[in-house]
């Protein structure tokens, strides 16, 4: 069995590629798919790009081109939820799309002729990536900074909510967060992806889960040290993640 291991950034991949065995380099619709093994599985490295169209064509690739059976994301995301700090982490158990709204012909959020506006991620899935999550930070811990910075990040399960822009404002995130708990909604972090792969997952039968970690609030602050903060901390979050959760599949 095959699994996709699928990021936006290349910052957010750092330090896999370097682990694959046997790696192989697949140009396909101006993206880069790496294949190999990781700690002896079969797996496709690949980057969508940032952006939901980019999302779901890269998804789409990775299992009508590639043939894997599985998808697991990994990446940043802005913290809302209360208690989501900025180091945490969050593994998602479904996600939603703050940004589709077709009423009156459908209610808000809802994906036009799903009957649906979330798309749950798969559980079985999800549990391993969940103690893969527990098991790589406390087993890294002390390890991602000197500077004793997300020592000790903690690990949330819940919603995220994707959309075609950077939430980066205390203003906008309100006005956000409003619509979406109105409509049941509670998410506890924002990105630009997970959405569309979750679609495309559940179009295909194809199990999905995803794992992001806070590189912001979400507010007026959200754009400081971003490029930093993914390569000296999202990414060594990931990479200790990964390497966890490739024995148990």
């Amino acid at each position: 069995m095959t699994t996709a291991i699928l990021s936006a950034l290349v910052e957010e991949q750092q330090g896999l590629l370097q682990l694959l065995v046997n790696p192989e380099r697949v140009r396909r619709g101006g993206r880069s798919y790496w294949r190999g093994e990781l700690q002896g599985r079969n797996v496709v490295l690949a980057l969508s790009r940032i952006g939901k169209v980019a999302a779901a064509t890269t998804a789409t690739a990775l299992i009508e081109v590639f043939g894997v059976q599985r998808i697991v994301f990994t990446g940043v995301a802005g913290g809302v939820g209360a208690g989501v700090q900025v180091g945490d982490v969050v593994v998602a158990s479904a996600f939603v799309q703050h940004d589709m709204d077709s009423s009156p012909l459908f209610p808000r959020y809802q994906i036009p002729q799903y009957g649906r506006a979330s798309f749950d991620c798969d559980p079985a899935l999800t549990a391993l990536l969940l103690e893969a999550t527990h098991e790589g930070l406390t087993r890294a811990r002390g390890e991602f900074h000197e500077n004793n910075l997300y020592q000790n990040p903690g690990v949330h399960q819940g919603l995220i909510a994707s959309g075609d822009r950077f939430v980066s404002g205390a203003a906008e995130l309100q006005v956000l967060q409003n619509g979406l708990l109105a409509a049941g909604y509670a998410p506890l972090a924002v990105e630009m992806e997970g959405a569309a792969v979750a679609q495309v997952c559940f179009d295909y039968g194809v199990p999905f889960a995803a794992v992001r970690t806070i590189s912001d609030r979400a507010d007026d602050q959200a754009h400081v040290d971003f490029p930093t903060f993914v390569k000296e901390v999202a990414s060594r979050y990931a990479l200790a993640i990964v390497q966890n959760l490739m024995p148990m599949l």
